[in-house]
């Protein structure tokens, strides 16, 4: 890849960014296709970012953001127009500047998990799912399941009302069966999912207990670092399906590149993602 003064700069902004496995798929298609772009991983502070989202986006050749944990909902105040899934979840993980300079955000964790479940013959509607960890790709998760059709979704979170809240507005716009039980068991379910940080780091507990589990459950952990994670062990050693996040980033990956105006690679990407697949999982 060579940098020039006429590169396209995206930003991924998070903190922690070590985790991230964006700009190693998004940059290998940017040099595949000769699109001169490039996408880099920024560490930003909570506390720093809406200055920082903001100035960014000022750079006339930065021309959008992805989002990564925990800075999915802080992006939202900063928009002047979302996507409606993106305001239904309250986060988004991609923001572009438009070119009257107006900022537009779009979510797709949630589009590219139920494409992924699509992807693995994981059904889920008319299905109990139990999402675990109500944050940014959390939530998103909730959104999309909650659109498609979910049968009875379950939201648990450890900061107290946060899930109680996801779950109100997705009643409101979907008038689907949530309900936020006291505790993560993940007894009941036939389809659990983490999307919580733990498994990130070494001496991380389990997000919930696995030999809660019903022996024909399914399990996403849509961590991609530290592969396998720890859960997903501990699924395979009692015999549990469990699959990690890769599949989710590569199903939403063609969303992303339209969102930010590559269709041709979107075209690509969607026909044959073959390439994108052994990269993320060869790693």
């Amino acid at each position: 890849m060579q940098i020039t003064g006429s590169t396209r700069v995206y930003l991924i902004v998070g903190d922690p960014v070590s985790q991230v496995r964006a700009p190693e798929v998004f940059n290998h298609l940017f040099v595949k296709h000769k699109i001169d772009a490039v996408l880099v991983p920024v560490e930003v502070s909570t506390g720093s970012f809406a200055d920082f989202a903001r100035t960014a986006l000022t750079a006339r050749n930065i021309h959008g953001l992805w989002l990564a944990i925990p800075h999915k909902p802080a992006m939202v105040d900063l928009l002047d127009s979302c996507q409606p899934t993106g305001k239904v979840a309250g986060a988004v993980n991609a923001a572009r500047r438009n070119a009257d300079g107006s900022i537009e955000g779009a979510l797709f964790d949630g589009v590219g998990f139920v494409k992924a479940l699509a992807h693995f013959k994981i059904p889920f509607k008319e299905k109990r799912v139990l999402v675990v960890g109500i944050g940014g790709g959390g939530v998103a998760i909730a959104a999309s399941l909650a659109q498609q059709g979910v049968g009875q979704l379950a939201l648990f979170d450890a900061v107290s009302g946060r899930a109680s809240e996801v779950a109100s507005r997705l009643r409101t716009a979907f008038g689907c069966d949530v309900f936020t039980p006291d505790t993560n068991d993940s007894a009941g379910f036939d389809l659990v999912v983490n999307a919580t940080p733990l498994g990130l780091n070494a001496g991380d507990e389990l997000p919930f207990d696995v030999d809660r589990l019903n022996a024909n459950a399914s399990v996403v952990d849509i961590l991609m670092k530290n592969q396998p994670t720890p859960l997903l062990r501990a699924c395979r050693a009692r015999g549990i399906t469990a699959h990690p996040g890769f599949e989710m980033l590569i199903q939403q990956m063609p969303e992303y590149l339209k969102f930010f105006g590559f269709n041709d690679i979107a075209a690509a990407v969607t026909a044959d993602p073959s390439d994108v697949r052994a990269l993320l999982t060869s790693a």
